[in-house]
């Protein structure tokens, strides 16, 4: 009876009743000069999801919200960024080497968030840019691994990202890549917790609408990390997967995970076309 309930709510939750007209039609430019493709051509995977134009979350955010991604001096997640540029040129590990060591300029990164998650030949995995920057500082630099999704590591993945912004999502999902693609659409169909709900029950069958107080995007990616304004720091897409997991009553994956690892390739690859944002600036 109680499951019935719960089920019933979350109907309610999602229901088109609370229809909110979908995205916006604004143009997104960072600091008068960084051109943002926000709408794009859905990939060829997503036929027959009803989708034909992938849209980034940030046409979902209010107009203020909207205005702080736009100017860096606004945006509170560079603080992150710089914070990241300073570990970038600091020596760690037995080896007594920096990133600027190997890679010279954070700028070298350009075009690196665009194509991960991404198959790795040498380790015969999917790696996400911070389980590279893990082996980097482990086999290069003689240093301890950062925790997923841990200050540090969120730091360097969004200065990372910040060197891509205005470049086309291009992750591949052929070749060894495919099935840990396969593996990550099948988490993102999967019913999970007591209110029977997945990804797509938001995501892809009621974006536009609101659920109480949010207003429900495509649950893109392309603008992670990000910070949030609710709690007031930058977040990766696995700490965002591990929060919606929980709010459907439901035992999470960690952050790091294999599952979260196929979870990132498919929503990453869910919008190819659309511009790195990253740090973006949501709610």
């Amino acid at each position: 009876m109680k499951l019935k309930a719960l089920t019933a709510m979350a109907a309610l939750l999602v229901a088109p009743a609370a229809f909110a007209g979908g995205a916006d039609d604004d143009t997104l430019v960072i600091n008068g000069e960084i051109e943002m493709t926000t709408k794009a051509d859905a990939p060829e995977h997503m036929e027959g999801t009803g989708i034909d134009q992938v849209i980034s979350g940030w046409h979902f955010r209010a107009d203020e919200t909207q205005q702080i991604q736009m100017d860096d001096f606004e945006n509170q997640g560079m603080i992150f960024v710089d914070q990241a540029i300073n570990t970038w040129n600091t020596a760690e590990g037995s080896a007594g080497q920096s990133c600027a060591d190997c890679h010279n300029d954070p700028e070298s990164m350009a075009g690196v968030t665009a194509t991960y998650p991404k198959w790795n030949e040498d380790a015969g995995e999917v790696r996400t840019v911070q389980m590279q920057v893990n082996d980097c500082r482990v086999n290069r630099m003689g240093a301890e691994p950062w925790p997923y999704d841990a200050a540090p590591a969120i730091n360097m993945e969004a200065l990372i990202a910040s060197q891509s912004r205005g470049m086309p999502v291009d992750v591949a999902i052929d070749g060894p890549a495919a099935e840990t693609w396969e593996q990550g659409k099948d988490i993102y169909y999967t019913r999970y917790g007591q209110l029977e709900l997945a990804c797509a029950s938001c995501h892809e069958e009621n974006y536009g609408n609101y659920i109480r107080a949010d207003h429900l995007s495509q649950g893109q990616i392309n603008g992670f990390p990000t910070y949030r304004l609710k709690n007031a720091k930058l977040n990766g897409a696995h700490s965002r997967f591990k929060g919606c997991v929980r709010d459907t009553r439901a035992e999470t994956f960690a952050t790091g995970s294999p599952e979260f690892v196929a979870l990132e390739l498919y929503v990453k690859s869910r919008g190819n076309g659309l511009s790195v944002e990253g740090p973006s600036v949501r709610n």
